[in-house]
């Protein structure tokens, strides 16, 4: 992937002494995932533009390790990593920059400070939310935007647009200010990092968004992408920029407001403690926060763990602690890796199934073989099933419209169509189904998540 800088201020050679990267000269700076290479492919006094090319290796990717490890076997293999402005970006422009993005220049330290008209071009930007939210991220901050998006597949254009943008960003702007900008804000807009995210990253968030995040009006995305959605980190740093906006340091809320997943985990438990089940298989349980709600009740004699990530699973087992368990709890809790699209009689013997924001995840043409698999070949008495309600979607502002919530969602239904799914379903298979939502109700767009309820004449 490529990123140019572009000045016209004259003398525009001076980008080189910002930059500290002689404009005659090609520079290579080795990194985690590959090299940075950094030229000049024009370099006048009226106009100076400074390249940074990624090349990223593939098999260091495959063969990296850690909390920053692929979730999926073959993720390592095929991915859009080597091809794409991401995080990598952000750590390369930090390696081959970190002078310039600090605000340090000897030869022209009059210039660290001074407003530069800038065009920044990016190749293959991937933005999770579309054109509109890449707009509200950078619009709010002086830039003018320029896209042109990427089709999924040229020979099937009735296919639409990919989340891939070229993009050009234009803006009168100190250099050390666009580049902090730059390396906070590409992974922000891909939704996704290649490394552990841990007090560093809240303290780079500071250093790096200082004069900026704190008046943004999409800080709160921001912070959130940037710290990987992870809650005690993210309410830190807004604590942080709160105060830094002069609220005083002890206004807090009186209530903290309960996350939408902990609702939909509490009421897949309450209804297996209200049915009495005591055997129960989480069918795509991920890194195991159902099973630990479980794990506390002695109602669940038996419980189940299965999901296609083996990494997610070995979180799981890490959050369970179970080479800490007694040898009378140790049969209480299995995990086992497989897939919901195959045939399994691992998953025989429950009295319950649960599929906890699961079916959104499969491609749509999959969905047949999750149906034979959970209501035929395993059929438990009864099966609890969670998904997001796309009716909702319009109350989350940074959503665009037909965006989903998450990038690695295959659709989102209304609530017509989750119930016309689960009545096919409880037809086909000998079921009832009962429905009912999950969190916040508004009364033209329902809840945020919706449940339905499949049970046996024998449960």
């Amino acid at each position: 992937m490529l990123l140019t800088i572009t000045t016209t201020r004259y003398p525009a050679t001076d980008l080189g002494y910002l930059l500290h990267k002689h404009p005659a000269k090609v520079q290579t700076i080795p990194f985690a995932a590959g090299d940075a290479h950094i030229f000049y492919p024009e370099a006048t006094e009226e106009k100076c533009t400074a390249a940074l090319l990624l090349d990223i290796d593939p098999v260091k990717l495959a063969r990296k390790s850690g909390p920053g490890g692929n979730d999926f076997a073959l993720e390592a293999y095929v991915n859009d990593r080597p091809y794409v402005a991401s995080s990598f970006m952000s750590a390369a422009i930090a390696q081959a920059y970190s002078t310039a993005m600090n605000g340090r220049c000897k030869d022209k330290p009059e210039v660290v400070d001074e407003a530069l008209p800038l065009e920044i071009n990016l190749s293959s930007l991937p933005v999770s939310g579309g054109e509109q939210l890449l707009r509200n991220i950078f619009e709010p901050l002086g830039y003018e935007v320029s896209l042109q998006p990427a089709i999924l597949d040229t020979q099937f254009p009735e296919w639409g647009s990919s989340r891939y943008f070229q993009v050009s960003l234009k803006n009168t702007i100190p250099l050390k200010t666009l580049l902090s900008q730059l390396y906070i804000l590409i992974p922000v807009c891909d939704n996704n990092k290649h490394y552990f995210v841990g007090d560093h990253e809240l303290e780079k968030l500071m250093e790096k968004g200082q004069g900026w995040l704190d008046g943004h009006p999409l800080k709160e995305l921001i912070t959130r992408r940037y710290l990987k959605h992870i809650g005690t980190l993210t309410q830190q740093a807004l604590d942080i920029l709160t105060r830094e906006e002069g609220t005083p340091e002890e206004a807090k809320p009186a209530q903290e407001k309960v996350r939408l997943h902990d609702v939909r985990l509490q009421a897949v438990r309450d209804i297996l403690l209200e049915h009495g089940v005591t055997a129960v298989a989480d069918m795509g349980c991920g890194e195991g926060k159902l099973l630990r709600l479980l794990k506390d009740n002695s109602q669940f004699k038996r419980i189940l763990g299965m999901d296609v990530s083996f990494r997610s699973l070995q979180i799981a087992a890490g959050k369970l602690k179970l080479e800490r368990q007694p040898e009378s709890q140790k049969d209480r809790i299995t995990l086992i890796h497989g897939s919901l699209t195959y045939k399994d009689k691992r998953l025989s013997g429950y009295e319950a199934a649960t599929l906890v924001e699961v079916i959104e995840h499969l491609d749509p043409p999959r969905l047949a073989a999750l149906e034979k698999v959970v209501f035929e070949c395993t059929r438990p008495p009864m099966v609890i099933i969670t998904t997001v309600n796309a009716e909702y979607n319009i109350k989350y502002e940074a959503l665009t419209a037909g965006a989903f919530r998450h990038s690695d969602h295959r659709f989102e239904w209304t609530r017509a169509e989750f119930e016309a799914w689960a009545g096919r379903i409880a037809a086909q298979f000998r079921y009832s189904v009962t429905f009912r939502p999950l969190g916040d109700y508004d009364e033209t767009v329902g809840a945020p998540s919706q449940l339905a309820l499949f049970k046996t004449s024998a449960s």
